[in-house]
């Protein structure tokens, strides 16, 4: 079942694009999240696995365990998380553990994508919670991001490796 975009979902990834672009920054892949619940942003977080080398540590899941924490609570049946990238199984997997009621997302993700596009785990009629989820919000602004991201990263390791060809592989 689709559900599609509310009107306040845009103002919301906009949350979530900020961190996205911090993580950027900070040579994270540009992966932002923000949970809200009744209109007010419980929680923000952005991707920190080369910051914490815990290749676990991606936004859903910091953004699911610091809304836990502000709301007291392991279950997040009120609140809706927005993140600027389709969600991969580990982060799915986690939305569903947490009852997490809604589930706004970015980009798609076609190489790893749990909610449509490799597989809908958010989804699987045989959980026993199915958040509602809306895909596509701010879609080419997410992509953008990653696209230049990954864009820089590979003409810094081309650079790096014309000046040094022993880093070639070969």
């Amino acid at each position: 079942m689709t559900v599609f975009a509310r009107p306040e979902d845009e103002r919301w990834m906009r949350e979530a694009l900020v961190q996205a672009e911090q993580a950027g920054a900070h040579g994270e892949v540009p992966v932002g999240a923000c949970v809200v619940r009744d209109g007010i942003v419980v929680a923000v977080a952005a991707n920190a696995m080369r910051i914490d080398d815990d290749s676990t540590q991606h936004a859903e899941l910091r953004a699911i365990r610091a809304a836990m924490r502000a709301v007291g609570s392991d279950r997040l049946v009120d609140c809706t998380l927005y993140v600027t990238l389709e969600p991969c199984a580990m982060c799915a997997g986690a939305i569903v553990l947490s009852r997490m009621q809604r589930v706004v997302f970015g980009a798609w993700d076609a190489k790893a994508g749990m909610a449509g596009s490799v597989s809908d785990l958010l989804r699987h009629p045989q959980l026993n919670h199915r958040p509602e989820v809306a895909g596509g919000v701010l879609a080419s602004d997410a992509s953008s991001m990653l696209s230049h991201f990954f864009s820089a990263r590979r003409a810094a390791t081309a650079a790096a490796r014309s000046v040094d060809p022993s880093t070639s592989g070969t």
